[in-house]
């Protein structure tokens, strides 16, 4: 099995490259913030502070996360529940981004990650994926951009959305958020850095099928 690893900083397009990739490899794209929602939702659903590592903790026994794939599209399974819809809330994500941060959560997903990349051949990305979850891949890319880049990006996306912020506010956002995940985005010492901030989309996916090809010797269709 072929297992390729993208990890870098929020807002550098780590999930749809890595979508857009999977689909021309026809691998599986493993999408690990879904598992973090569905573990996110469950605690809200339990009433449970997602922020308490003492009150979650002995609520992961009850929780049962599964990944199936139907024509191609991922459906998330919360204790035979199908809860694709239901993880892409506002007060989901919260959630997920609060437990995330608790040990026995990482822990938890761990298992779950590693045996999808165990059963297909997979493209996982998030924040420790080259170092923590798939430290054998054969590819690890670290997908990143300038702050300004991946800012102006950002903000593009929300005005378009209808939504009333600035580009300064945006960026002051971005630079927030890689501080606070600066322990989890660092670069595995075999990845290759894959800089996007002078590519566009396609030229970023074009750029990683390239690299898979070259590592790897896979083609894309």
């Amino acid at each position: 099995m072929y297992a390729i690893a993208i990890d870098g900083p929020a807002g550098a397009g780590k999930s749809s490259v890595a979508k857009a990739a999977a689909k021309a490899l026809g691998f599986v794209y493993v999408d690990t913030g879904a598992l973090y929602r569905t573990v996110g939702l469950y605690l809200l659903r339990s009433e449970v502070d997602p922020a308490d590592a003492e009150a979650v903790e002995p609520k992961l026994r009850d929780i049962q996360v599964d990944l199936k794939y139907e024509d191609g599209v991922q459906h998330v399974i919360l204790n035979g529940e199908d809860v694709s819809g239901l993880i892409r809330t506002p007060e989901v994500s919260m959630a997920a981004s609060a437990c995330a941060s608790v040990p026995a959560v990482r822990k938890f997903l761990f298992s779950a990650q590693v045996d999808m990349a165990k059963k297909y051949n997979v493209i996982m990305d998030g924040r420790d994926i080259g170092t923590t979850i798939l430290p054998n891949a054969q590819v690890k890319i670290f997908l990143t951009a300038s702050p300004e880049v991946r800012a102006e990006r950002r903000y593009k996306e929300l005005k378009e959305k209808g939504v009333d912020v600035s580009y300064e506010e945006t960026l002051a956002d971005v630079i927030r958020r890689d501080k606070q995940d600066e322990k989890q985005s660092k670069a595995a010492e075999d990845s290759i850095l894959l800089d996007n901030s002078e590519l566009d989309f396609n030229g970023t996916v074009n750029r990683l099928l390239e690299i898979v090809e070259e590592r790897t010797g896979v083609k894309h269709g």
